[in-house]
């Protein structure tokens, strides 16, 4: 089995690469200085990192794909993913640069509390950040302010002030995500078209009654894409998110099933692949403002 490196400190990273740690939780990585020449590595995070890679000279893989990127493109791991990396050219030192820091750096911090909304932290192989030479620019400038601290060394203000630069690199990565959900608008559309009918699909050849209720991991396995991302790019594309889109259709099938047929409220419910009918009747008041029964005889006085 392939040797994997745990990296469950920057320390770790920084001996691998010949790099100085100036700080036991953060570290900004210049590979372009690395003491050591590293071709091929598996890399088991358990602290984050972001890269901002400028060379076509390496690859990165997470799971079974390769990252689709170019050169100016950034791509983050979160603790529990599993990396490799593999560089096409020996002997080179890539223009890579990044950042790794340890969850304890923002423990007490606002962030801690804002961490889990940058998803991009849970994308995956197409879905990398292509950035413009000014977005470059922005990171780059970023990554000095953080390292200009670290040099400065350790007292009372560092580790507030290096979450809030961190913070502040992650606000703008998710911006240029943003920008480019919008610059690849014609690639969405083709995915919000493909989700409506695999959508579609999933009742009317009954997959419910075998797999329960959609989730919206199964659409985003359809598509290849990780839920955070597919989630993200619906909800871009229409104001929703793709768990309430996926609600809408439930509640469309669930109204006409309620309003045209004798089948018992709990027959629908078991229909649409509720595990159990008063989670139907809730969900349904809930959405409509009526209960499945109150609908129905409604229905039938009109």
């Amino acid at each position: 089995m392939e040797n994997i490196i745990h990296l469950d400190s920057v320390d770790i990273y920084n001996k691998l690469y010949g790099l100085e740690t100036l700080h036991p939780l953060v570290s900004v990585i210049d590979l372009t200085k690395a003491a050591n020449v590293v071709n091929h590595s598996v890399i088991h995070y358990d602290v984050y990192a972001l890269y901002l890679k400028c060379t076509e000279s390496c690859n990165i893989k997470y799971g079974r794909q390769k990252y689709d990127y170019q050169e100016g493109t950034i791509v983050s791991f979160a603790p529990g993913q599993i990396v490799e990396f593999h560089s096409d050219v020996d002997e080179v030192r890539p223009a890579v640069y990044g950042i790794l820091f340890h969850p304890d750096i923002f423990r007490g911090t606002p962030l801690a509390q804002s961490i889990s909304k940058f998803n991009f932290f849970s994308y995956s192989s197409n879905e990398a950040l292509h950035v413009s030479e000014r977005e470059r620019l922005i990171i780059m400038d970023l990554l000095d302010k953080i390292q200009q601290e670290l040099v400065h060394g350790i007292d009372k203000h560092s580790k507030t002030l290096i979450a809030m630069n961190i913070e502040l690199l992650l606000n703008y990565c998710m911006r240029f995500y943003e920008r480019q959900f919008i610059t690849r608008e014609e690639a969405n559309v083709d995915i919000l078209q493909k989700f409506e009918s695999y959508l579609n699909e999933y009742f009317a050849e009954n997959i419910q009654l075998e797999k329960g209720l959609p989730t919206v991991k199964y659409f985003a396995d359809k598509v290849y894409l990780t839920p955070n991302y597919f989630g993200d790019l619906i909800k871009k594309e229409t104001g929703k998110s793709a768990q309430e889109y996926i609600q809408n259709k439930l509640i469309e099938l669930a109204k006409e099933r309620v309003a045209s047929t004798n089948l018992s409220i709990s027959e629908i419910a078991y229909g649409l692949g509720f595990q159990y009918p008063q989670h139907f009747s809730r969900l349904f008041k809930q959405q409509v403002g009526l209960t499945p029964n109150k609908y129905r005889m409604e229905s039938t006085d009109i």
